[in-house]
C-alpha cells in the first residue's frame, strides 16, 4: 500500500514537472523575456555594424540596435547570445529556428522576402567606393575603369560596378573585405567597394585613422531591415515598434555616432519603417 502511495506520488510529481516544462514556453521565445535567452543572429566581422573582438566581445551598429530591440521584448543584454550570420546563412539559420532575428546588415529586397519577413528598415545605406586618404584620382565610378577594385567574393556590389558602371576595371575578388582593406593599404588595390556603412566601419577603426576615405557615390540603395521567421506577424510588430522607439528617444542617433563617427561618415536620416503596414 505504502509502495502504491509513493509511486503514485512519484507520478504526481513527473506530470507536474512536464507541465512546469510545458509552461516555459521556447527559450528563445520574442513575446517577453522572464529571464529567458534569446539568440540573435548578427556579422562578426564587419567593424562598425557587426564585430567580435579577439576578447570575445561584440561591438558595432547593428549589435547596438539588436541589444536595443531585445530590451523592449523584455531580454536583458545577459540574455542575449550572438550567433554569426554569414550573408549566405541568413535565410537559413531564420527558417531553421537557430535565431530569433537577424541584424546584418541585411539588405531587404523581394528575393529574400519570398523566404523570410522583415521588420524595419532602421538603416539606409548606399553602395560607395572606400580609397586611400590622399588619392583624388577616384571621384566618380567611371574613374575605375583600368583601376584595380577589390570587393568580396560573390558580392553583387563588385558585379554592379564591374557590369555597369566601368566595365574596364580590374576586379579582384578576396574572401573578406579585411583582405581588401589590407590590399589598399599596401597599394596593390586602388578601391573598395560595398555599402557605404561597412566601408565607413573600417575607415573608423583605430589602426586605419586618417589612412581612407569614402569617395560618397550613391551608387544603390541598400535598406537594412531585421530578418524574422515568415508570418511572425506578432514578432514584426513589437520589432517596429521597438525601432521607431528607439529613433524618437535619440538612441538611433547615438548609435550611429558611436560606431560611424570618426570615419565623418555623412549618414542618411533614420528611415521609416515600412515593412509589415
Amino acid at each position: 500500500m505504502k509502495l502504491h502511495k509513493a509511486s503514485a506520488a512519484a507520478a504526481a510529481a513527473l506530470v507536474l514537472s512536464l507541465t512546469a516544462t510545458a509552461c516555459g514556453g521556447d527559450s528563445d521565445s520574442g513575446s517577453s523575456g522572464g529571464g529567458k535567452k534569446i539568440t540573435v543572429g548578427i556579422k562578426y566581422d564587419q567593424p562598425g555594424l557587426g564585430l567580435k573582438t579577439p576578447d570575445g566581445k561584440f561591438t558595432g551598429f547593428d549589435v547596438d540596435v539588436a541589444t536595443y530591440v531585445a530590451k523592449e521584448l523584455g531580454y536583458d543584454a545577459k540574455d542575449i547570445t550572438f550567433k554569426q550570420a554569414p550573408s549566405a546563412e541568413r535565410e537559413n539559420l531564420i527558417k531553421n529556428g537557430d535565431v530569433k532575428f537577424v541584424v546584418a546588415s541585411y539588405s531587404i529586397n523581394d528575393k529574400r522576402k519570398a523566404e523570410v519577413d522583415f521588420a524595419g528598415p532602421y538603416f539606409l545605406a548606399h553602395q560607395d567606393l572606400l580609397v586611400r586618404a590622399d588619392d583624388n584620382s577616384i571621384t566618380k565610378a567611371t574613374d575605375l575603369n583600368s583601376k584595380k577594385l577589390c570587393s568580396v567574393t560573390g558580392s553583387t556590389s563588385a558585379q554592379n560596378v564591374k557590369d555597369k558602371l566601368a566595365p574596364k576595371a580590374d576586379l579582384l575578388q578576396q574572401g573578406g573585405y579585411s583582405e581588401c582593406v589590407t590590399g589598399l593599404e599596401n597599394k596593390s588595390v586602388d578601391a573598395l567597394t560595398t555599402d557605404n556603412s561597412i566601408l565607413a566601419g573600417y575607415a573608423a577603426q583605430k589602426e586605419h585613422a586618417g589612412k581612407f576615405k569614402l569617395v560618397g557615390l550613391n551608387l544603390s540603395n541598400e535598406n537594412y531591415g531585421i530578418g524574422l521567421k515568415k508570418g511572425d506577424k506578432d514578432l514584426q510588430t513589437k520589432i517596429n515598434a521597438a525601432l521607431k522607439k528607439m529613433v524618437d528617444d535619440g538612441s538611433w542617433d547615438k548609435y550611429v555616432k558611436a560606431n560611424f563617427g570618426p570615419a565623418n561618415y555623412k549618414n542618411e536620416p533614420a528611415p521609416k519603417v515600412t515593412e509589415g503596414s
